[in-house]
């Protein structure tokens, strides 16, 4: 197990003051939310996703879901008002968010990006997400990253 990095996300976690726990754990290549619940031992439902999105403008989002949900994308367009909205190419996602695939963090993004958070994970005691770095997650309150992140309550989950 490696020592936690330092990244912008923690760096943001501690001079905000929001109490969050440290998580490293054994990166698998495309083993995604699956495989860090398993190394975790909790709940997938409870390991949130971090994925960047953009509209058909090419505006870039942030959505966290479930990780073991899906987005909706056509529910997700609706309730924004957007036309469409789709997965950016990981290297469109990289530089909006400064972060790696598989080590993208809702928190310290290059740039402010509008966040939307599955409003279902609000209500969970406990969350994991991502760090900021393949294999580190972080756990912490819920509505503490909404709220740090200013994200906006949407209901676009569909079975994973």
């Amino acid at each position: 197990m490696s020592k936690s990095p330092s990244t912008p996300a923690t760096r943001l976690l501690r001079e905000k003051g929001i109490a969050y726990t440290e998580h490293p754990y054994r990166y698998e290549e495309r083993g995604g939310t699956r495989v860090s619940a398993r190394e975790l031992g909790v709940d997938e439902h409870a390991v949130v996703k971090t994925l960047v999105m953009e509209d058909e403008a090419g505006a870039p989002l942030v959505v966290l879901m479930h990780g073991d949900r899906e987005v909706s994308v056509k529910a997700l367009a609706r309730q924004l008002g957007r036309k469409s909205i789709a997965p950016c190419k990981p290297e469109v996602a990289q530089r909006h968010s400064g972060y790696l695939v598989g080590g993208t963090s809702p928190l310290g993004t290059r740039k402010a990006l509008p966040v939307f958070v599955e409003r279902t994970i609000l209500d969970l005691p406990r969350i994991y997400v991502n760090g900021g770095s393949r294999g580190f997650l972080v756990g912490l309150a819920p509505r503490a990253l909404a709220a740090l992140v200013a994200a906006t309550p949407v209901d676009a989950a569909i079975e994973g």
